[in-house]
């Protein structure tokens, strides 16, 4: 993005076409440092999350297995103990270094084929093409680790301990590749394509706009605040679940649903869902989502701009 005007031209340059240079190494590293910083602080609200998209639908005349957040979060705690909350937290921690690592060089890889030089000024548009090709990148990866987070969030649910059907995140990729290949592995890739596409451009181009008018005048985009940091990374994990939350809520509906419930993939959940719960059902879970939002992302680019100062101060030519 473009630096401050009141600063000189050859500041303005230098600072620029450092800040633009794409660094794999750097980025995997800092990628996952903020990756991690999100899982940790947002996987409770996860977990709710989707226990509430996809609990069955009640018999007539009963209540719904959870009456809210606020009461999966109750019940959750009381059955399984506050670590329940963490159920399935093994596969995204392990997958979020290669995914933030290819989700932030695959948007700065975007970011540069669309420059002309390093100091161009990109549109918001192209920020958002950008992000765009971030989530094409991170989809191969993602895939996998929520449809393991997902079987693991749910499983103990409705039952007891005695239910659980994967041991972990290791026993499940074995029970799903024995039941049905990669192809089991990977169910769910163009629902979450669906998903995470136009999120992810909404994501960057939420941050990106929201850093260039926080900057302080006379400043580069390093110097900005933590604070402002915090609030721009929070309003893009915002925006960003405005855009995600009914394709989640479809992706995590199919992902968790026994081999053969929905033979034409995500359009039978579409089509299923809106004829028996409407649209609304399309919402379920917003309400731990947005709590989430905001803390999980400022953490996760908090994370993620700390990490690449103390790699550009560490390594600056690398």
């Amino acid at each position: 993005m473009s630096e401050n005007t009141k600063m000189s031209p050859e500041k303005n340059n230098k600072v620029t076409a450092k800040e633009n240079r794409i660094s794999p190494g750097k980025n995997f590293i800092a990628g996952g440092v903020g990756g991690a910083c999100c899982v940790a602080t947002g996987h409770p609200l996860d977990t709710i999350k989707v226990r509430l998209q996809t609990m069955p639908k009640p018999a007539p005349g009963q209540p719904p297995m959870f009456a809210g957040t606020f009461d999966c979060a109750r019940k959750t705690v009381v059955n399984e103990g506050f670590l329940g909350l963490y159920k399935g937290m093994g596969a995204p921690i392990a997958g979020v270094m290669p995914v933030f690592a290819v989700c932030f060089f695959g948007f700065g890889l975007g970011k540069k084929m669309q420059q002309k030089h390093p100091n161009e000024e990109l549109t918001l548009l192209q920020i958002f093409n950008a992000g765009m090709m971030a989530g094409v990148f991170t989809t191969v990866i993602m895939t996998p680790g929520e449809r393991i987070k997902c079987l693991l969030q749910i499983q103990q649910a409705a039952g007891s301990a005695a239910t659980t059907r994967y041991k972990g995140p290791i026993d499940c990729v074995r029970q799903l590749y024995k039941e049905g290949g990669i192809r089991s592995i990977y169910r769910g890739t163009c629902a979450t394509l669906l998903r995470d596409v136009p999120a992810s451009g909404t994501w960057f181009l939420t941050y990106e706009f929201l850093q260039t008018m926080l900057m302080p005048k006379g400043k580069s985009r390093s110097e900005i605040s933590p604070i402002r940091t915090m609030f721009a990374g929070g309003m893009a994990g915002v925006f960003n679940w405005v855009v995600a939350i009914g394709p989640d809520v479809l992706k995590s509906r199919l992902q968790t649903a026994p081999q053969g419930t929905y033979p034409r993939g995500i359009r039978d959940v579409f089509r299923r869902t809106l004829a028996e719960e409407g649209v609304t059902a399309l919402y379920r879970g917003l309400t731990p989502v947005m709590l989430r939002a905001f803390p999980a992302n400022a953490a996760c680019f908090l994370g993620f701009e700390v990490a690449m100062k103390m790699l550009n101060w560490a390594a600056p030519n690398w």
